[in-house]
């Protein structure tokens, strides 16, 4: 079973962010011919804004190739933003240097979706978690040996098998042996990049209950990625959703199960099974394909497969407005 409920609720705090994207836009460029001309751009990010305080976890949901793992790297500079700001603490971290991108390594960590490609298979465990300790900070290899220790047990590892190799310990167990290495230097903000979308289900319960018991201990700061809602409302605090490399609706994650205010997140609500035989909830079928994020339609990105599009929906795109505290959304026609 999942721990009890997420962190915060919904309540609304004005403590300032402790990373926050500011007009974020991440463009790739189409190359053709034999001088890799550039014909277009794949707009993956486009003026993407939200911010994440301190101890909360921020669910980010939408489906595949929406810009949500793009958005993710980029919040942890592994990826430089096309244009606008990433805040960690208040500095923009695209303007570091050298010595302070290093700090901010230890900072900031993900958690990949697939455990097994997220680490070296030629490697023991005991030098994946140890790694990050050995590239930044200066440890006697007796007390690297302990620290290890000491991570397997925080993650309910056997720490006896630390000699061992990834492919000898179940997809869970290596999900457990990446999160071990992600809290390895005591991160401020993790990115879990689908970090439970590869395992079980009952898999799943596991971890998320162990990341949250982690975010208690040690006061963790989450951007959790997935495809859907039915996974983020147990962690989340809060939730945005991503459509085409836009956010179209930021809300608690109470207030946004009890009342989507965007078509495509009632639409993403619709889609997760309910457990109540005497309730049944209508399902929403979207028509038509994804369009492509290098010629994306006008007006509002999801105007071609909304069920209640209307005339403006066509030529005028909706900004992300809010309407209420904690509560943002980018659509002419909210729901009631």
């Amino acid at each position: 079973m999942l721990a009890d409920g997420h962190a915060g609720g919904d309540d609304v705090t004005e403590q300032p962010y402790l990373i926050e994207a500011v007009q974020v836009q991440k463009h790739f460029p189409i190359r053709r011919g034999l001088f890799g001309r550039v014909a277009g751009h794949v707009k993956a990010v486009d003026d993407v804004s939200f911010g994440i305080h301190a101890g909360e976890t921020f669910g980010l949901v939408g489906e595949s190739g929406c810009g949500k793992s793009t958005l993710g790297r980029v919040m942890l500079h592994l990826q430089r933003a096309t244009a606008g700001e990433v805040r960690f603490e208040g500095r923009d971290i695209q303007q570091a240097g050298a010595r302070e991108l290093r700090r901010l390594r230890e900072e900031m960590q993900i958690i990949f979706q697939d455990p097994m490609g997220s680490l070296n298979p030629r490697f023991l465990v005991r030098d994946l978690i140890g790694e990050p300790l050995r590239l930044h900070r200066r440890m006697s290899a007796a007390d690297r040996d302990d620290r290890v220790v000491s991570l397997m047990e925080m993650v309910g590892l056997d720490a006896t098998r630390r000699n061992r190799y990834p492919h000898e310990f179940s997809g869970g167990q290596r999900q457990r042996i990446g999160i071990a290495r992600a809290i390895a230097l005591e991160p401020k903000f993790i990115v879990a990049d689908e970090a439970v979308s590869a395992l079980d289900v009952s898999v799943q319960s596991q971890v998320l209950n162990l990341m949250m018991k982690l975010q208690r201990e040690f006061g963790l700061t989450y951007l959790f990625i997935a495809h859907g809602l039915n996974v983020v409302r147990h962690i989340a605090s809060r939730v945005g959703v991503m459509y085409l490399g836009k956010m179209v609706e930021v809300a608690g994650t109470d207030a946004l199960f009890a009342r989507p205010l965007h078509p495509y997140t009632a639409v993403l609500l619709s889609a997760i099974p309910e457990p109540s035989l005497t309730r049944k909830r209508e399902r929403i079928v979207l028509q038509g394909d994804v369009p492509s994020p290098a010629n994306p339609p006008s007006g509002c990105r999801f105007h071609p497969r909304c069920p209640f599009v209307q005339a403006r929906c066509r030529t005028d795109e909706p900004p992300l407005a809010t309407i209420a505290p904690g509560r943002q959304v980018a659509c002419h026609f909210p729901l009631a």
